[in-house]
């Protein structure tokens, strides 16, 4: 039985991969250090929120045969709204991904520096990291392949690696389970807590990832008798991948110093505490974190380009490659030197904060359109639920671009 459920575990785990970055491990990681337990109700929450949207997304790809953009794309009828929508759908994804992956990409290398110590070359007084530049191999071996099949083992494989990696570390820690269960099915509101709450649920309600998933659905499933199958692969991928976080916030918790900033700190501040292993394999699951969203986070983009701007071919067509391979090497170059493109980051955060309203509230809309999925749209369970996460998602958006702005 276990065999046929891995068996039929596919384009979710590659979602998991995505949504479990090196962001989601530093907050998650804030969470556990500043407030104990006190906030895994959020995560969650999160981890159903996304299981919804998901499954919209996973359905309306099988049933259609066609990526989220495509479908965008064909049924906003007015061209204003439909360039107005494609311009920003670009701007989020495609710039906003190219400006995120020297995060991914950077924390791979804080998992990998955690066990190895830093390797970077001095010159002119430049310093480059050699990590960054052995990553960026790695991902774009595994894209370059171009092969479906292979890349969805390579990162289920990887995904398993960091689950376990995290899992076994939450478990080092011996936390009480009493406190743990109503950490997660109580609600509770700590002093100073809100934005890490809001930040918790935006790591892992992720627009990007309702593209990527309609996409990549279709390239494992081809029949409307699948959607079942898709729907069992969204909801087991997506709770190991909330588990990973679940597991992190709990270790996190352990530490009774303040002075944790990332995982990697969190992973020295517990070798002295539960021994080296606790650190070993906590920086193995942040060196998988990083790998697995340096890899989806470029083919997200490609994706959404060739929907957005109607190009035909598969993964191994020119015009995708070129996509992601100018996001990883963008990615690669400004982790490798250090720099940091704050304007180009902060243009991205904004056009997410409004892509993710926007993107829940079409995705609404089409769900519900016969002549797109005839007998598969949403029932009233599912508007209403919809809904509920479209008025979160509408928070989270204005509270991110007031973020940025700095207004709160």
């Amino acid at each position: 039985m276990i065999k046929n459920i891995f068996k039929n575990i596919g384009p979710g785990t590659l979602i998991a991969a995505a949504f479990i970055g090196p962001g989601t491990v530093t907050l998650c990681t804030l969470a556990g250090v500043n407030f104990g337990f006190n906030l895994l109700w959020a995560m969650v929450l999160s981890i159903l929120a996304t299981i919804i949207l998901q499954e919209m997304a996973a359905r309306l790809g099988i049933i259609s045969q066609k990526g989220l953009s495509e479908v965008i794309r064909e049924e906003i009828k007015i061209p204003f709204l439909k360039q107005l929508v494609t311009i920003l759908i670009l701007a989020a994804i495609v710039v906003g991904n190219a400006s995120y992956e020297a995060g991914n990409i950077s924390g791979g290398i804080l998992g990998l520096e955690t066990i190895f110590g830093e390797f970077r070359y001095n010159f002119n007084g430049s310093s480059i990291n050699f990590m960054s530049i052995v990553i960026g191999i790695i991902a774009f071996i595994l894209l370059y392949i171009g092969n479906y099949k292979f890349l969805e083992k390579a990162l289920i494989a990887l995904v398993l690696i960091m689950s376990l990696s995290f899992v076994i570390t939450a478990m080092i820690t011996r936390p009480n389970l009493l406190e743990v269960m109503k950490g997660m099915f109580i609600p509770k509101f700590p002093e100073k807590s809100l934005l890490t709450v809001i930040g918790l649920i935006g790591t892992t309600v992720v627009p990007y990832n309702l593209f990527l998933h309609a996409s990549l659905v279709k390239e494992r499933w081809k029949h409307k008798d699948d959607v079942s199958m898709a729907r069992r692969d969204t909801i087991i991928s997506i709770i190991l991948g909330g588990l990973v976080s679940l597991a992190i916030i709990i270790s996190a918790a352990a530490i009774p110093s303040k002075d944790i900033l990332n995982a990697a700190d969190l992973a020295k501040g517990l070798a002295p505490l539960f021994g080296d292993f606790s650190k070993y394999f906590l920086a193995l699951g942040l060196f998988a974190a990083g790998i697995t969203s340096a890899i989806t986070a470029p083919l997200a983009a490609a994706y959404v380009a060739k929907g957005c701007l109607g190009w035909k071919g598969n993964m191994k067509s020119k015009s995708f490659r070129m996509v992601w391979i100018i996001i990883l090497f963008l990615g690669v170059l400004f982790s490798s030197v250090g720099i940091k493109p704050i304007e180009i980051i902060k243009f991205a955060q904004v056009a997410n904060g409004m892509l993710l309203p926007i993107i829940a509230g079409i995705l609404l809309w089409i769900m519900n359109k016969k002549n797109v999925l005839g007998v598969f749209v949403n029932t009233k369970t599912q508007n209403f639920l919809g809904f509920i996460i479209l008025a979160i998602s509408i928070f989270l958006g204005a509270k991110g671009i007031l973020k940025v702005f700095n207004f709160i």
